[in-house]
């Protein structure tokens, strides 16, 4: 049967890398009406491989780390290059697939001396094969190796760059001379690649089209049964568990009181609903600045639940009061149980202006994220927090900022709490009666723990070497410093509320929180929103990375930090990295629609500017079961995203990989997230930076009596790349740690 010109299929083999979705989306736009099968590079072997390919138009192999002489890091590629001759396919390599295709045939691998990660460099090409009718070309390059071509060999090159004094000639694209193979250096899938992204893909696809036709190869007839091999194709649908069935019964209302109350705050609020009594729980979810604008309280009682749960455990911890239960997970993992819950508790008719009607509030730790990667964690440290610590939140009221309106409503049917709590935030608006805080007494002064930091700095150049090595374009670095507190004598009220506010006073940040969650109490100063979800139908998912900052100060206008952070070179490759990498996780979960809707824009906040970039997707609004107010999806792009790609660096498997061995710690509930699920399908999450937390085992404190120390961990790192300086990471690491040592009284001015 001769190839479907209409509807080709394509085999595309990922390495692992953070890109991959991002270049299928290419295809898929590239070369009309494909259908794009994706498999790992160590899934076959070359015999296992060989049966699938007459079923296919054509292979891409996409970029990934390491190097292409390295077996472990290529798997079955290196192998593509040296079909026999009935089993050849048109090959189209990127990145590390252009560096497999040369050194399959001789080329020379070499390190460059100036890497070039993130970098946008422009491209000379000869204008044929790849680049027939292709104009100017601007490329991001993401390579610390590159080939040297053998002079008259089997490959040659078609396009290069010239770096000059840094790097001189180097190969960016390249063919076989007499097999159906070419490749590029560069990234052609990156967003701000221009000039050489769809036209090449479409150059290729004509390439190979025209020698099939020439050799006469013919494609077989899908069947279908391939798929229980090869998976089902990527394409533009949800790639969560199966959509549950609409129940029966109607959904549950909420119940909502609005007032106007303009000088409402959230702390009034949380001291009215108890916060200072430690041995309670209680969360806060604070819009302490712009750009935030609702701030989340819960009002928990005695019978709210909440669910805990360790990496590795395969059951979840239900507690109500003093009463806990164990509920086993079965075959599913923790997400699919979580869907499941949150699947039974929707509701309808909360009021449309807020985010939050009720649901899930919490923290989900790093590792949590790590092991969705399938990345062993190898810490031999007993684990302390819990990586899901969730509760269900029944009663709360949210604060608008931008209206000074407040909402109280409630969950539970008929719920005088609703008008009662009304009437008590009406009396404390006035600020005669409006709670007050008080002032806690004097006690001695912390003591801070900083990381080593001849230690640090070795590790930073361990992370530079495995950049150059290949194995990673950026390595998000970090390390823990511990604050011992002697606790105040003849004081009962909350000491960490009196930190948060501290906190919340030197460093009022858009995603602030208060989450006291035994065993853990966070206090988060974030600036940066994680993954937020709009409400179904048609939810559209939102992720904002920040990298890039300049600390405000006399003379550093808009203009002063817009050329800081947008004319650094190093700053723009950071944040880039990250879009990419977002945008294949966003690509992996809802298909084509990924937009990027601001690329490093500078954005003013309370203390800093900051280099953000907004990245959206969406599903087409007649998908199945996009609207399904049951689906998935939600918590599948939730773990797709996790860990944040802002805290890892990419690709970013292979760079928690390295991180695994370069920390010391686990990172726990730093570099995690913290937010909500909505019971009316939204959620929000923001990164657990800028944060202090406490672990305080009740248990042990009852049978041992309270200690007189409170023991606080706070997080801190930097985004490690070829262009990083050690002692500059150093101070940059320090200089995060100041706004959050600051609560406790502690200056490094």
């Amino acid at each position: 049967m001769a190839i479907d010109w209409e509807n080709p299929r394509l085999l595309l083999v990922d390495s692992y890398d953070s890109f991959t979705f991002n270049l299928a989306s290419l295809c898929k736009q590239s070369i009309p009406n494909c259908t794009i099968y994706i498999i790992k590079n160590d899934t076959f072997n070359i015999s296992q491989i060989l049966p699938f390919l007459p079923f296919f138009s054509a292979v891409i192999v996409g970029p990934g780390p390491g190097s292409p002489e390295n077996d472990q890091d290529v798997g079955v590629i290196k192998d593509l290059w040296n079909l026999p001759a009935e089993s050849i396919i048109p090959i189209f390599g990127v990145c590390l697939g252009l560096q497999s295709l040369g050194v399959a045939f001789g080329a020379q691998l070499k390190r460059l001396d100036v890497v070039k990660h993130g970098q946008i460099s422009r491209i000379q090409h000869t204008g044929v094969e790849l680049f027939q009718e292709v104009g100017m070309v601007e490329a991001v390059r993401y390579h610390s190796l590159h080939v040297v071509l053998v002079k008259g060999g089997d490959v040659e090159k078609l396009a290069w760059v010239d770096d000059g004094a840094e790097n001189g000639l180097v190969v960016m694209a390249a063919r076989h001379t007499s097999k159906p193979f070419w490749g590029v250096q560069y990234h052609p899938e990156s967003v701000c690649t221009r000039g050489g992204g769809s036209d090449v893909i479409q150059n290729f696809w004509r390439l190979a089209q025209s020698w099939s036709i020439k050799t006469r190869r013919q494609v077989k007839r899908w069947n279908l049964n391939l798929e229980n091999t090869l998976g089902k194709p990527w394409q533009s649908s949800p790639l969560a568990s199966p959509h549950r069935s609409t129940p029966s019964q109607p959904r549950p209302t909420v119940a909502t009181q609005i007032l106007e109350l303009p000088r409402m705050t959230a702390a009034t609020v949380s001291e009215l609903f108890g916060v200072q009594d430690e041995e309670s729980p209680f969360v806060m979810l604070d819009s302490a600045a712009q750009p935030g604008r609702f701030s989340i309280i819960g009002s928990l009682m005695q019978t709210s639940l909440q669910i805990t749960h360790f990496v590795g455990d395969d059951f979840i911890t239900l507690t109500r009061g003093m009463q806990s239960i164990r509920e086993s997970i079965g075959r599913r993992d923790v997400w699919t149980w979580i869907a499941d819950f949150m699947g039974d508790k929707r509701v309808r008719n909360g009021h449309p202006d807020i985010p939050f009607w009720g649901g899930l509030i919490g923290v989900l730790s790093y590792e949590l994220g790590v092991c969705s990667l399938d990345v062993s964690l190898n810490k031999d440290t007993p684990k302390k927090h819990p990586d899901l610590n969730l509760v269900f939140v029944e009663r709360s009221v949210v604060i608008d900022a931008g209206t000074g309106r407040v909402f109280v409503q409630s969950l539970i049917p008929d719920d005088s709490w609703v008008s009662d709590t009304a009437s008590l935030l009406t009396a404390a608006s006035s600020p005669k009666v409006a709670p007050t805080t008080g002032t806690e007494p004097p006690q001695a002064a912390p003591v801070v723990t900083l990381p080593n930091k001849s230690r640090y700095i070795a590790r930073i150049h361990e992370a530079k070497e495995r950049i150059f090595a290949g194995d990673s374009y950026e390595l998000c670095l970090t390390a823990r410093t511990s604050i011992s507190v002697p606790k105040a004598l003849h004081f009962s009220g909350s000491t960490s509320w009196r930190r948060y506010q501290g906190l919340r006073s030197k460093n009022p940040a858009p995603y602030s929180a208060y989450i006291r969650l035994h065993p853990t109490t966070l206090l988060s100063s974030s600036p940066e929103r994680f993954l937020s979800m709009s409400r179904p139908p048609n939810p559209i998912f939102q992720l904002r990375p920040i990298k890039g900052t300049v600390r405000k100060a006399p003379g550093v206008t808009r203009a002063a930090a817009e050329e800081a952070l947008i004319g650094s070179t190093k700053e723009v490759a950071e944040n880039l990295m990250i879009v990419d990498l977002i945008r294949h996780d966003l690509h992996a979960v809802v298909g084509e629609d990924v937009q990027v809707k601001q690329f490093c824009g500078v954005e003013e906040y309370e203390t800093v500017w900051q280099l953000v970039s907004v990245i959206e997707g969406k599903l087409e609004p007649d998908t199945s079961g996009a609207s399904d107010p049951d689906s998935q999806l939600g918590w599948e792009m939730l773990r797709t995203s996790l860990p944040p790609g802002s805290m890892t660096g990419a690709p970013k498997k292979r760079s928690v990989e390295i991180l695994q061995t370069l920390e010391d710690q686990d990172r726990s509930i730093y570099s995690g997230v913290f937010g909500y699920w909505c019971v009316g399908g939204g959620s929000d999450w923001s990164v657990t930076i800028r944060s202090c937390f406490k672990f305080e085992d009740r248990s042990n404190a009852a049978s041992e009596g309270c200690s007189s120390v409170e023991n606080w961990d706070i997080g801190a790192g930097g985004a490690i790349t070829a262009l990083s300086d050690p002692d500059a990471e150093w101070e940059e690491m320090i200089t995060k740690l100041t706004s959050v040592v600051g609560a406790f009284g502690v200056s490094y001015a």
